[in-house]
C-alpha cells in the first residue's frame, strides 16, 4: 500500500476515536486490522493524534504480543504459552514448530507461515492448545502440528 494510503487512513482511524477515553489501544487495533500489520508509518501519526510520544506509541506495539510490525506470512500459527499448556507439553509443540518452520517467535517461515506466541487460548483442559488462520486445535503434539501445516501447504 502507497506511503501516502497509510497516512492517509490512519489519520481517519485516529479521527474515529478521537476524544475517546484510553483511544490508543482501539486505534491501533483498527490499524492492524486495515493493513495486517502497524506499519512504522503509522506511529507518529498516532502519537501526533493523542499528544503522545512516538516512543510511547512504539512501546505498546512492541509489548503486547497482539501487535505486528510487519505483515504476517500468508498463515498465522499462534502455539499457546499459558501455564495449562505449558504443563501438558507446550513446550515441545513450540520447540517443534520452531524446527520444522524454520523460525522463531514472530518470524514467517519460507513456506509464508508466521509463527506467534499467544498466552490463552482458552482451551486450558485440552492442553497443548495452538490456533492455524483462526481454527482452534486442542491437544496438539508435534505430529498434529506436522499434519496441520501440511493441510495448509506450508
Amino acid at each position: 500500500m502507497p506511503d501516502a494510503a497509510v497516512v492517509a487512513r490512519t489519520a481517519e482511524i485516529c479521527r474515529e476515536h478521537a476524544g475517546r477515553e484510553g483511544a490508543l489501544l482501539p486505534i491501533l487495533h483498527a490499524v492492524q486490522s486495515d493493513f495486517g500489520h502497524v506499519p512504522a508509518l503509522a506511529l507518529p501519526i498516532v502519537a501526533k493524534a493523542l499528544g503522545v510520544a512516538v516512543a510511547e506509541v512504539q512501546g505498546v506495539v512492541g509489548f503486547y504480543h497482539d501487535f505486528r510490525a510487519a505483515p504476517p506470512g500468508r498463515h498465522v500459527l499462534k502455539i499457546c504459552r499459558a501455564e495449562a499448556c505449558q504443563a501438558m507439553g507446550g513446550t515441545a509443540l513450540a520447540d517443534a514448530a520452531k524446527a520444522q518452520l524454520g523460525v522463531d517467535w514472530h518470524g514467517t517461515s519460507e513456506g509464508g507461515v508466521t509463527l506467534e506466541p499467544v498466552f490463552c487460548l482458552g482451551l486450558c483442559a485440552a492442553a497443548p492448545a495452538a490456533m492455524l488462520n483462526g481454527v482452534l486445535a486442542a491437544r496438539i503434539d508435534p505430529t498434529r502440528l506436522a499434519e496441520m501445516l501440511a493441510e495448509v501447504g506450508a
